[in-house]
């Protein structure tokens, strides 16, 4: 008989032994366990049928609907058992953990398998993810106007062996009105957070953790309230560059992207930069002047920073200046200043 196990077991069982997720395509495509796999019991169509009969007729219909339809596919489920595991283990979870992942660890325990099941199935592992927001971590804001190279310098504490958590990677968008441009589409925001518990859980709570300094809304994703409130009573290191340092920067960033989308991402931010601004922008973008471009859209983006570190307060505020952009050493000089 399959072993029901909790979401903390299961999860670190998950690192030797492969999980499969039987819900649809879709309900995985919405949101899974990081590494988990997908086999399916029912497809997105069939689930909808079981589910109508079940509404309309009751549980034994939709029952004999659903040994109907899985009754061809057993051996196939066999199969992929035998090509995914090496182990002979599965971790195995539906939605509740009920009828499916219970099937599903029945044809494959008929077989030869053993199969752990998760107690309150993939619903049990959203309220883990939810709730792994709220334990307290030595978060770290790094900061500093558009421009600065505030991911490259992330990477570049990451390669000194500092933890890092990269917010602008895990939501596939730096951010910006300009955050789409080179990126795969956004996960949703289930995934979002499921992605970003992943590596949130993993940090050492007795070692400070630098993260990007970012909006709570990153492209279409919002981050969860218990990483958001740790934010704002974080400590912040600010980098200051000299403006040309910070165009250069932008240039080598953006300029590579077409003239339709750059002019696209400074429309986006028009009513707050400013009818003129914009204007003057488009017109040296199609010029070929990103420089100057990125010089008007910056008269935005500075305003709207300087707004936000005044929000937080000086007292949480340490400002380092650079005269280069050199990420190795900025990096060390801002280890050193937060000891």
């Amino acid at each position: 008989m399959p072993t029901p196990i909790d979401i903390k077991e299961f999860l670190k069982l998950s690192e030797t032994h492969p999980i499969l997720d039987v819900r649809t395509p879709a309900e995985f495509t919405q949101g899974h366990i990081v590494g988990a796999l997908n086999l399916p019991i029912f497809t997105n169509e069939e689930r909808v049928i079981i589910g109508t009969l079940y509404k309309k007729e009751g549980k034994q219909p939709a029952v004999l609907k659903g040994l109907e339809i899985v009754g061809p596919k057993l051996h196939h489920f066999v199969q992929d058992g035998i090509k995914l595991n090496k182990s002979d283990i599965f971790l195995v979870h539906c939605w509740r953990g009920g009828m499916r992942s219970s099937s599903m660890a029945w044809f494959l325990e008929t077989y030869g398998f053993k199969c752990l099941t998760l107690k309150g199935g993939y619903k049990s592992y959203r309220k883990y993810v939810l709730d792994s927001f709220n334990e307290q971590k030595k978060i770290v804001i790094l900061g500093g106007k558009t421009g600065t190279g505030k991911t490259l310098i992330l990477h570049e504490l990451e390669k000194q062996n500092e933890q890092i958590i990269d917010l602008e990677k895990l939501a596939r968008h730096k951010g910006s009105s300009f955050g789409s441009l080179g990126e795969e589409k956004q996960n949703s925001q289930e995934q979002f957070e499921n992605e970003l518990s992943f590596h949130f859980s993993k940090i050492d709570s007795e070692k400070k953790c630098w993260i990007e300094n970012e909006s709570r809304l990153i492209g279409k994703n919002n981050l969860p309230n218990g990483l958001w409130e740790q934010m704002q009573k974080a400590s912040v290191i600010s980098i200051g560059l000299p403006l040309k340092e910070r165009i250069e920067y932008l240039v080598s960033e953006y300029g590579k992207f077409s003239k339709e989308e750059l002019i696209d991402a400074t429309e986006r931010i028009g009513k707050r930069l400013g009818g003129q601004h914009v204007k003057l922008a488009i017109q040296a973008i199609g010029q070929g002047d990103f420089e100057k471009a990125f010089e008007i859209c910056l008269v935005y983006y500075d305003k709207t920073y300087n707004y936000g570190e005044e929000q937080r307060g000086e007292d949480r505020v340490t400002h380092c200046e650079f005269e280069k952009m050199d990420v190795e050493q900025i990096a060390k000089a801002i280890k050193k200043a937060f000891r």
